[in-house]
C-alpha cells in the first residue's frame, strides 16, 4: 500500500507517565475514507492514544504522520485535525450557529463572514439542525448538542476526525440512532473517523476496521467478523464479552482443564494458554447425560432477558459462571430448574485455543 492511501501513520510511538507506560511502541496505519473504532478496556490507552495523534499530547519517542507530513513537534491547531469530545465542550453563551462557525471566524485567516454564514448553513442542514441556528445550546436535547459538536469538527473541512466516546453521554435509544447518523455523515464527506469506543457492541457495529487496545498494545487490528468470531489473544476474547475462557494447558489435541479434556480444532499462537467458546456456541442437555464433543456439568442459576435473546447462566466446578445465550430466532425460550445440574456441550469446531 502507498503512502498516499494512508491518512495517518504512527511509527513505534510511545507515551510514559512517570513509571506507567501508556503507550508502548505503537505501530499504526490507517487509510483514507474509512471508519476506524478504537476498542479497549478502562486504562489500555485508547484516550492516551487518540490526543497524541491530536497533539494534545506528546510522544516519548515515534514518530506521528499526517498526509503523509511528520507532525510530531506541531502543536494541534496546526495538525489539521477535527476532534469531538465526549463532553462535547460547547461554548454555553453562544447560539447553535456561532458554536458551529467558530473555529472559522476565530482562526489566524477568519473567512469573510458571508462564507462562514453559507458553510454553518450547509452544515447545519447535513446534520439535521435546519431551523434551530439561533437556539442556545442550553436549549436543545443532548443529540442534537452531539451533532453541533460535530457540525464544528465538520465545518472545517479536515481529513480526519476523532472522536472521543462520542456517544457516551447518550441514553441508549439515541446512541443507536446516532450511530447510523455518524456512519451516513462521514460516507458523504469522506473523511477518515477514528472512534474511541469502550463499548465493544459500538466498536463492532460502527468501525470499518476496529483496533483492539491493551495495556497500551495494540492486540488486533481487523475487520469486525474477524475480531469477533477469531480475536487474537485470549484479552481479546475476554474483552469482547461473549466468549466463556477456560484456564488450563494443550497437550496434543486436547486442552487440559479442571473440567477434563477439552477437544478442539482452532488454535491462536499466544503466550498464555485459554480455551474459549462463544456464548451463542453452547448447547445445554437436560438429562445431563455424556456424549459426543467437548462438555461439562454445571448447575443453572439465573436467566435474564435481553430482547432478541436471553442469557442463561449456570455455575461449574470451582464457582464458575458459564454463560449460554439463547437467540428467540432459533426457537421459543428453554425452561430450566434452578440448582439441577445440567451438561453445556459445544462442537470442537466452535472453540478457540489460544498456546
Amino acid at each position: 500500500m502507498t503512502a498516499e492511501a494512508h491518512i495517518f501513520r504512527l511509527d513505534a510511538v510511545s507515551k510514559r507517565y512517570g513509571v506507567t507506560v501508556a503507550l508502548d511502541n505503537i505501530n499504526l496505519s490507517v487509510e483514507r475514507n474509512e471508519y476506524v473504532s478504537l476498542l479497549g478496556p478502562s486504562g489500555s490507552g485508547k484516550t492516551v492514544l487518540l490526543r497524541t495523534i491530536a497533539g494534545f499530547e506528546t510522544p516519548d519517542e515515534g514518530r506521528i504522520e499526517i498526509n503523509g507530513r511528520d507532525v510530531s513537534s506541531l502543536p494541534a491547531h496546526e495538525r489539521g485535525i477535527g476532534f469531538v469530545f465526549q463532553n462535547f465542550a460547547l461554548f454555553p453563551h453562544l447560539s447553535v450557529a456561532d458554536n458551529i462557525g467558530f473555529g472559522l471566524a476565530n482562526r489566524n485567516d477568519p473567512l469573510p463572514h458571508d462564507e462562514i454564514v453559507d458553510r454553518v448553513s450547509d452544515i447545519i442542514k447535513l446534520v439535521g439542525l435546519e431551523g434551530l441556528g439561533a437556539r442556545g445550546v442550553g436549549q436543545i436535547s443532548g443529540g442534537q448538542k452531539q451533532r453541533v459538536a460535530l457540525a464544528r469538527t465538520l465545518v472545517t473541512e479536515p481529513k480526519l476526525i476523532l472522536l472521543d466516546e462520542p456517544l457516551g453521554a447518550l441514553d441508549a435509544n439515541l446512541r443507536g440512532r446516532m450511530r447510523n447518523e455518524l456512519r451516513a455523515i462521514r460516507e458523504r464527506l469522506g473523511v477518515t473517523f477514528l472512534h474511541v469506543t469502550g463499548s465493544e457492541t459500538e466498536a463492532l457495529a460502527m468501525g470499518d476496521r476496529v483496533i483492539v487496545l491493551d495495556r497500551g498494545h495494540i492486540a488486533q487490528f481487523d475487520h469486525p467478523d474477524h475480531v469477533y468470531s477469531k480475536p487474537a489473544t485470549p484479552n481479546v476474547a475476554k474483552f469482547l464479552n461473549r466468549y466463556n475462557m477456560f484456564d488450563g494447558s494443550i497437550s496434543g489435541s486436547a486442552f487440559k482443564s479442571e473440567y477434563g479434556d477439552l477437544a478442539f480444532i482452532q488454535k491462536t499462537k499466544s503466550d498464555h494458554p485459554a480455551y474459549a467458546v462463544r456464548y451463542d456456541r453452547v448447547a445445554v442437555d437436560s438429562d445431563g447425560s455424556a456424549g459426543k464433543g467437548p462438555s461439562l456439568p454445571a448447575n443453572f442459576i439465573a436467566s435474564e432477558y435481553l430482547g432478541s435473546s436471553i442469557m442463561y447462566f449456570f455455575e461449574a466446578i470451582g464457582g464458575k459462571v458459564i454463560e449460554v445465550e439463547h437467540h428467540l430466532s432459533h426457537g421459543a425460550p428453554k425452561t430450566f430448574e434452578p440448582k439441577k445440574s445440567y451438561r453445556l456441550r459445544w462442537k470442537p469446531e466452535d472453540a478457540i485455543v489460544f498456546g
